[in-house]
């Protein structure tokens, strides 16, 4: 303890006033905060909808997503990260939706897209006999493009500022999974995430049936 715990001796009718008070004020944030509550709850269920369909991931590649071009189930140990943080599966990327463009060296983009009902990215759990599992959606902005259209905080969604994401020279490995600056959110809308919904890593999804070693047991 930072010090002695102090003793503060209060009558009965003292206690009752700051427990109305405390139930009164208790009262008034709940009902500020349901409608708040309600229109998130609402928007999660919008974006459900919205994207169930692409439980069927051929119906994914017939709408313009394509396999990451690495192919890889990224783990969390694969970005130096600790083995139990999980992974987030292999990422399906809308190219149109993410701007990207050709250039040499890391991937790169103009793509500002943050519409959840839209996602740019769907991450897929590979299954034992070959299939795959939708499991979440992503949006990715890149940094640059952000800042030019004149925005100067990062994006956000339900209240959750998108995460900010550069390769540290410095390190063994690449925090941006060879991607120039970007923002970037998980989405885990179809895998309960036990870290939290938007946590970029999901300790209850796996990439021990991926075709390749990916770090994770």
């Amino acid at each position: 303890m930072l010090g002695q715990q102090k003793v503060v001796r209060v009558g009965i009718a003292a206690i009752l006033a700051i427990a109305g008070a405390c139930s009164g004020a208790q009262d008034s944030a709940n009902t500020e905060t349901a409608p708040a509550e309600e229109a998130n709850a609402a928007a999660v269920e919008q974006v459900r909808t919205a994207t169930q369909r692409f439980a069927d991931v051929n119906v994914a590649l017939a709408e313009g997503y394509i396999q990451d071009p690495s192919g890889m189930c990224i783990t969390a140990a694969m970005e130096g990260r600790p083995e139990s943080e999980g992974a987030m599966g292999i990422h399906y990327l809308r190219p149109d939706l993410l701007g990207l463009i050709q250039a040499p060296g890391r991937v790169n983009g103009t793509g500002t897209h943050a519409d959840f009902s839209q996602p740019a990215v769907l991450l897929y759990e590979p299954q034992a006999d070959g299939s795959l599992t939708l499991v979440g959606v992503e949006n990715l902005v890149w940094v640059a493009a952000w800042n030019q259209a004149g925005n100067t905080t990062p994006p956000t969604y339900l209240g959750q500022e998108f995460n900010h994401m550069a390769d540290n020279p410095q390190t063994e490995f690449d925090e941006a999974h060879g991607f120039e600056p970007h923002y970037d959110l998980h989405f885990w809308l179809y895998r309960e995430n036990p870290t939290g919904r938007f946590t970029p890593f999901n300790p209850a999804v796996t990439c021990a049936h991926a075709a390749h070693k990916t770090g994770q047991a």
